[in-house]
């Protein structure tokens, strides 16, 4: 990998797991259900100026990074309870880009703190529910096809490390 990619995926890109036991959906749960709480560490103590910094050259604030944790983890939570409710619905895909360039990108990242804090309550109490059919249910992504929970649930552990990730490697690297 180059340096570049590095800083883009510190924890290496997302590769999908190669089974869904019920082990290995426990341990992404348990990421899920850490997440605020390391989030949260992550920017403690951080000032304004930090959280203005982007994690790369060309790449999001740390404070867009929180905001878009919390867009992103609030879009898969719905996305999660429409395949538990309907027969695999198509959902709708958004622009993260044109989010994270949106005003409320620009506030204090204590409401996002706090809806990834509630959020994820919520969200885990649906997983630790969820049965083996329920993981097997899903839905159809208009650009990346038909996606099961299980593989989803996959994804949104990689996706909570890999912007915590984010956080703390520019942290390390800026020695705050």
């Amino acid at each position: 990998m180059t340096e570049l990619d590095d800083l883009r995926y510190p924890i290496g890109r997302f590769a999908p797991p190669a089974s869904s036991l019920p082990g290995i959906r426990a341990a992404h749960m348990q990421t899920l259900r850490m997440l605020p709480e390391r989030l949260r560490a992550a920017v403690a103590g951080l000032n304004d100026a930090q959280l203005d910094t982007p994690y790369r050259e060309g790449g999001w604030t740390i404070r867009q990074v929180v905001h878009h944790l919390g867009d992103s983890h609030a879009n898969a939570y719905v996305r999660f309870k429409l395949a538990l409710t309907e027969d695999w619905p198509t959902i709708k895909p958004y622009d993260e880009a044109a989010w994270a360039n949106l005003p409320d990108s620009r506030l204090p990242i204590g409401g996002s703190l706090a809806l990834i804090e509630g959020l994820h309550g919520r969200w885990v109490a649906i997983l630790e529910a969820m049965t083996e059919d329920d993981f097997r249910k899903g839905y159809n992504h208009p650009e990346r096809g038909r996606q099961n929970l299980a593989n989803v649930l996959a994804m949104y552990e990689w996706h909570s490390r890999h912007h915590t990730a984010h956080i703390t490697g520019l942290r390390a690297r800026m020695g705050w």
